[in-house]
């Protein structure tokens, strides 16, 4: 459910929730039979199975721009299949990566995803900052840092190095910086730059797929990106990853020009956990889609009225069933740099303790998950140990 309880006993209200893959909350009971009855017929064949394909067959009646599907385990393995992929299509090397966006933790995209200002470097000319040591500091010579939600600012570079730009790569929301969403046709300002001069446009719907509509993004927004990776919901919990996009980028993994492999991919026991899990998301019956929606609306209302009671200066963005609460003057974010100058992160860390200390459990950064399993209970239970947590900072 929506619960965890610590080694103590302790009973939290989980709005963590894995990162964000536990869309049905835990040990959703419909998944552990379809992954318990999977596993008598095999854990992994290394070869096509039946409940793939079904499932392969939903993804591309649900997503758009999935003309061809392929699987892996985590995130950062499809990323880095897609950027090879966009590399190997296009001929070229450099790729546009966002201020404040993550892509997980290779060395190739693992730049300027929770930087600092004093290392940013100027807006019209960003600096890579790497967000661990160890990283590879070559990679970066192929990256080119650019801040969101400024076309202006894709088309200069575009202009003048577009063609050495394979791709460009993009969360369609910022889930992880203040749950950005896009500015009015920004989304389709990038589409129309991929499509002049003939660059590889990605959408990492890690967080945003199957969340913010059964689709993802790409069908909350409309736009069709030319790739896009899928993990977290897919499977409620279970390790699975996909990549899927255009044929003629796509195949070649098929025909084996582009290299992609795994020996767990598209195992028995987690495809049998996503088919259970989209077939229940399209189940109109149980509405799951729109009951994030609700229990997320009602957080952030619920959360903004108590911020305004105790004259605590807060703002809470994104779609719902994820969303982002920070504390802050500003009334609107649009860009990661306007996060990292306004938003007092202290305060939300000690938000967040009182939070933990009256058994809600939250994420650090800001970012709120919900699952189809909170309850009308738990959001009240919520907002009560929110209006003593507000009272005491």
């Amino acid at each position: 459910g929506s619960h965890l309880l610590d080694v103590d006993g302790n009973d939290y209200v989980d709005y963590m929730l894995g990162q964000g893959p536990d869309i049905f909350g835990h040990s959703p009971r419909f998944a552990i039979d379809a992954v318990t009855q999977a596993m008598q017929k095999g854990i992994t064949y290394a070869g096509q199975h039946e409940t793939e394909i079904r499932v392969s067959e939903m993804i591309q009646a649900i997503i758009p721009g999935a003309e061809l599907v392929r699987y892996a385990s985590s995130g950062t393995e499809v990323v880095q299949a897609v950027l090879r992929l966009a590399r190997a299509f296009t001929g070229r090397n450099k790729f546009i990566k966002f201020e404040g966006h993550y892509h997980g933790w290779a060395d190739s995209t693992s730049f300027s995803t929770l930087a600092s200002l004093d290392r940013m470097g100027p807006l019209d000319n960003p600096t890579a900052v790497p967000m661990s040591a160890g990283i590879d500091p070559n990679v970066a010579d192929d990256l080119i840092i650019l801040p969101w939600n400024d076309i202006d600012a894709v088309g200069h570079v575009v202009e003048e190095q577009g063609a050495d730009i394979a791709a460009i790569i993009t969360e369609p929301i910022m889930c992880n910086a203040n749950c950005i969403m896009p500015k009015p046709r920004y989304l389709e300002g990038l589409r129309r730059v991929c499509d002049e001069r003939g660059i590889v446009l990605i959408f990492d719907e890690v967080i945003t797929g199957f969340r913010v509509a059964l689709g993802g993004a790409q069908e909350l927004f409309g736009v069709t990106p030319d790739l896009s990776t899928y993990a977290k919901a897919m499977a409620g919990g279970f390790p699975l990853a996909m990549f899927a996009g255009k044929h003629e980028i796509m195949s070649l993994v098929a025909d084996a020009s582009v290299l992609h492999g795994g020996t767990v991919n598209g195992n028995n026991i987690s495809m049998a956990a996503a088919e259970a899990c989209l077939l229940r998301l399209q189940d109109p019956e149980l509405g799951a889609l729109n009951t994030l929606k609700e229990s997320g609306r009602a957080l952030m209302q619920g959360l903004e009225e108590l911020t305004r009671k105790h004259e605590i200066p807060a703002l809470f963005q994104g779609p719902g069933p994820v969303f982002h609460m920070s504390f802050t003057d500003a009334s609107e974010i649009t860009d990661y740099r306007e996060h990292a100058m306004s938003v007092d992160q202290e305060a939300y860390a000690r938000f967040c303790e009182g939070m933990l200390e009256r058994g809600i459990r939250l994420i650090g950064r800001g970012i709120w998950f919900t699952s189809t399993e909170h309850t009308e209970e738990d959001i009240a239970r919520t907002l009560k140990a929110a209006d003593e947590t507000l009272a005491d900072l």
